[in-house]
């Protein structure tokens, strides 16, 4: 269940019905100003609300000061075995300190840090990840892994609550997805702060973001989760705020940047969609509305398959069709494709988002269309057109039986005492065995 009780990060609220936030790490060593704040700033342009950066150091927390002056993001300040440099960050004026009470040196220490992140008004982050929970419950663990988080968790909780401090998100996380999926559904359950959930330590961009995207969208379709991280063995912590925003936009949860529909190709294709679909997804980075674009392998799936794309194109050897908005626009040669794609977006936008459509060169499309598709394929419009004939024999044979019966001819089953077949079951009867049916 989402968290009922909200926080504010710098600008960023969190919980408490807030869109989901985007967070990652910077990679860098944190004391490298110039370093830092450029990775920050990378990040920001690629979606991301908050920034977390690594303190394990003093020269780390004095470089806090200056970071945080010129970061466009509030700044989370990440604080493991030393409540000093906690204490250090807060006093730096981090918008928030994340510590793990589990290996920070005990509850006094934690008391500590509480105390002044009261007095400054300044959230933390509390939580546990499987590799780090306090030593009663590391043999749980091994019996319960699921028990195990949460109880660490909910202690976690409880001591923020006998310190009198609510002004804090909890982080849950494990690099096993069931287990965090199980863990966090039942801690949300639990407890009304906000979440932060993310699957540690998940591995390359590749397996990575497949573990987060099925772990953290099982999550947030349930509605757990307040702020998300996607942790990735990559030196470009952008990747990770991209992969967060893919998963984001996949549930509609948020939107931003164009969304590219493209089909898994097949043996009907006949020219280079590879390479067409990684240009046009490459070239889409540079628009910021949420635009959907579609690219299809061939006419056989046509525009049924992505009506609704604001753009698309689908195409052939030779010759290709623009649509838009689920209607051709014009047909264009292969390797002009992407090109007259993008001239056509452009012009839309230039128009004040009117399709600027030749019905000229649309029935061309059309004609086009209808020559290059596949008789025999099954494709949404000819299923719809299929059962839409169906129906009308349905009703014909309907009509037939029951005039009929209204005048009174008699039947072999009337005269063996049987009651008369239903239209229906006749009809069905007559369709039984077709491969495809919407109802």
């Amino acid at each position: 269940m989402a968290s009922k009780h909200q926080i504010m990060v710098g600008s960023v609220p969190i919980g408490g019905g807030a869109p989901v936030a985007v967070q990652t790490m910077t990679k860098t060593e944190t004391a490298n100003v110039g370093a830092t704040l450029a990775q920050i700033e990378t990040v920001a342009e690629a979606g991301a609300d908050i920034v977390r950066v690594a303190v394990p150091r003093e020269q780390d927390a004095e470089a806090l000061k200056e970071i945080l002056k010129r970061s466009p993001i509030p700044v989370i300040a990440d604080i493991h075995f030393n409540h000093t440099l906690a204490l250090k960050a807060l006093a730096a004026g981090a918008h928030c300190v994340r510590i793990n009470p589990g290996n920070i040196g005990g509850p006094e220490k934690v008391a500590q840090v509480v105390a002044e992140a009261k007095r400054l008004g300044t959230p933390l982050r509390v939580g546990v990840n499987s590799g780090s929970l306090p030593k009663h419950l590391r043999e749980l663990e091994f019996s319960d892994p699921v028990e195990a988080l949460v109880r660490a968790a909910v202690e976690t909780v409880e001591l923020m609550e006998r310190l009198e401090f609510t002004n804090f998100k909890v982080s849950m996380k494990s690099t096993s997805v069931p287990d965090t999926i199980a863990s966090n559904r039942l801690l949300s359950e639990r407890i009304p702060y906000p979440l932060h959930i993310g699957i540690t330590e998940a591995g390359t961009k590749w397996s990575g973001s497949l573990k987060s995207a099925v772990g953290l969208g099982t999550l947030l379709a349930d509605g757990v989760g307040d702020t998300i991280r996607i942790s990735l063995s990559t030196f470009h912590a952008e990747e990770e705020v991209k992969v967060a925003w893919e998963i984001l936009k996949a549930l509609k949860l948020r939107e931003r940047g164009p969304v590219l529909i493209a089909c898994p190709t097949c043996g009907r294709l006949q020219f280079d969609m590879d390479s067409v679909v990684a240009e046009i997804e490459e070239r889409l980075r540079a628009y910021e509305d949420p635009i959907v674009v579609s690219v299809l392998g061939c006419a056989v799936n046509g525009i049924g398959e992505a009506r609704h794309a604001d753009f698309g194109i689908t195409g052939a050897k030779d010759m290709g069709m623009i649509y838009c908005k689920g209607e051709p626009l014009r047909k264009v040669p292969t390797e002009r494709l992407v090109e007259e794609l993008f001239k056509e977006i452009d012009r839309y936008y230039a128009a004040g988002r009117v399709v600027q459509r030749d019905e000229q060169q649309a029935a061309a499309a059309r004609a086009w269309l209808a020559e290059n598709e596949d008789s025999g394929a099954m494709t949404p419009e000819r299923m719809a057109a299929l059962e839409a004939e169906a129906a009308k024999q349905d009703a014909e044979a309907e009509a037939v039986l029951a005039g009929a019966f209204a005048q009174g001819a008699p039947t072999a089953d009337d005269e063996a005492g049987r009651q008369p077949p239903s239209a229906t079951a006749a009809a069905s009867q007559r369709v039984a065995g077709r491969r495809f049916s919407r109802r």
